[in-house]
């Protein structure tokens, strides 16, 4: 599992420098905020935004990842302020808390920017209850805060800028007209039960810590969209935090507190998160419970029953998004499953029809952009499949299913990409025959979408090519065993999800 974690593909090297970026932006932003505030509850302040800034920040364009970041502190800092106002007041407190846990919740309907704003709003207010911030300590924790979201904005947008178009779908598919047949509606519901029913354990088993098991109902709930995503991701959080609390003593204790050793060590938690968080999250929740230690160990409170009070809270936050998902207006796999792969689909005849107009001489055609997205959806497509594929998953049925289903999906990736790379050679000719090509694959699609529409009209007899380009001949590979895997996709989307598979 480590090799397969660490070995994965990083095409582009992406996740290293995701990482590495990370690192120095992190690590600039804590020192200057350290420097300014000489106070370190501003600098763990400062340090926790620039890694939410980093780490949360999706929008496609690097201008709109701007904007989002500055915003981030126009929807945190009222929220860091009625956290701090609260301190005192543990009803109207846990109240808010709730409050902002809903809210940060269905802000996921409008796109990568709610998502991002959500997430800081409750990790603002969280962070007040880590620090037990009061109102006299705002103005520090607002400067510590602006100053580090300048510093790794620095970092991201100047000194080290390499994203240009980075599609990542964050909002459910499934999304109906309003109301509760909204996803994103029926989430914010779930968890706020689940943190209501989180922060009532939480109290009895700590007057102090209570806010883990709050945390850990938030995270669980991120970049999920359906009630198994849900519970995989809770039982993958409780195996990451049930990892990290041994390594964290055995590596904090021993420091007593020393601040540059900490420091390091906190530098390569950071990596370690950044790194990860993309192929495995009970690693990245690792590497989170470790640098928690440090921190705790840095702050002169850390000991092996603090530690084991977070493993309960966890537990117990994992507890009451597990029951929210199954209990309150669940969000069913199979409908999630389906949104999603068709969207996967759309993509695929999208990137075709690019791809042949490149290949047909429009200059203004470019499949390359929608290969990304492609990428990116198939991506999400894998977490929503998760539970499906999971080695404790027993129904053997609708395991096989599902990986036919990814088998295939990754099948038209490859070879629209290419296909793609085809259409982006200058001398690659446009040759008759593409066009039948591509109008059987737009056919194929439209039967999977519409289940078993005639296809006859958009089938076209393919017509005599004149003379036969290399580049049309690879294209029409491309073409033709894409078209073959739409068709075996049938067979998985189109049966009952209970039934044995059959195959040819």
């Amino acid at each position: 599992m480590l090799k397969r974690m660490w070995m994965a593909p990083d095409r582009g090297r992406l996740r290293l420098r995701h990482a590495a970026r990370a690192v120095v932006g992190i690590g600039l932003a804590v020192t200057f905020s350290g420097l300014v505030s000489h106070s370190l509850a501003a600098a763990v302040a400062g340090g926790l935004a620039a890694l939410l800034a980093l780490f949360t920040v999706t929008d496609a364009q690097v201008r709109d990842q701007a904007l989002t970041t500055s915003l981030l502190p126009v929807v945190g800092f009222p929220v860091l302020a009625l956290a701090t106002a609260l301190h005192g007041h543990p009803l109207a407190r846990d109240l808010a808390f709730l409050a902002v846990v809903c809210a940060g919740v269905y802000a996921r309907r409008w796109g990568p920017r709610g998502h991002a704003l959500g997430i800081f709003a409750f990790m603002a207010f969280f962070m007040a209850q880590f620090l037990h911030a009061v109102p006299g300590q705002l103005p520090e924790l607002f400067t510590a805060v602006t100053l580090s979201l300048i510093t790794s904005s620095a970092v991201r947008f100047g000194a080290w800028c390499y994203e240009r178009r980075l599609p990542v779908p964050v909002v459910p598919a499934l999304e109906g007209s309003g109301g509760l047949a909204r996803a994103t509606t029926r989430q914010a519901i779930q968890a706020t039960a689940a943190g209501a029913f989180a922060l009532g354990i939480g109290h009895l088993l700590s007057a102090d810590r209570w806010y883990w098991a709050v945390g850990t109902v938030w995270w669980i709930f991120v970049n999920t969209a359906s009630r198994g995503e849900t519970l995989v991701r809770g039982f993958r959080r409780v195996l990451g935090t049930v990892a990290g609390i041994p390594a964290g003593l055995l590596i904090a204790v021993p420091l007593h507190g020393d601040t540059s050793l900490t420091a390091v060590l906190v530098a390569v938690c950071v990596f370690g998160i950044f790194y990860t968080a993309a192929v495995s999250y009970s690693w990245m929740v690792f590497f989170v419970t470790v640098m928690a230690g440090l921190l705790y160990g840095l702050l002169g409170v850390l000991n092996p029953e603090l530690l084991v009070l977070r493993l309960t809270e966890t537990g117990a936050g994992a507890l009451g998004a597990a029951l929210a998902v199954g209990l309150v207006l669940p969000v069913t796999l199979h409908a999630t499953t389906d949104a999603w792969v068709q969207r996967a689909l759309r993509c695929v005849h999208v990137c075709t029809a690019e791809a042949a107009a490149r290949l047909a001489g429009s200059p203004a055609a470019d499949p390359a952009p929608r290969v990304t997205e492609l990428e990116a959806v198939l991506g999400r497509v894998r977490l929503s499949l998760a539970p499906l594929v999971h080695p404790l998953n027993p129904l053997r049925a609708r395991k096989a299913r599902a990986r036919q289903i990814l088998a295939l999906l990754d099948l038209c990736a490859r070879e629209v990409r290419g296909l793609a790379a085809v259409a982006a050679d200058p001398d690659a000719s446009h040759d008759a025959r593409l066009d039948a090509a591509c109008r059987r694959v737009e056919a194929a699609v439209l039967a999977l979408a519409q289940r078993g529409q005639d296809r006859r009209e958009l089938l076209a007899a393919p017509a005599h090519a004149p003379h036969h380009h290399p580049g049309a001949e690879a294209a029409l590979s491309h073409l033709h065993v894409l078209e073959r895997a739409l068709t075996e996709l049938a067979a998985p989307l189109h049966t009952s999800p209970r039934a044995p598979l059959v195959t040819a």
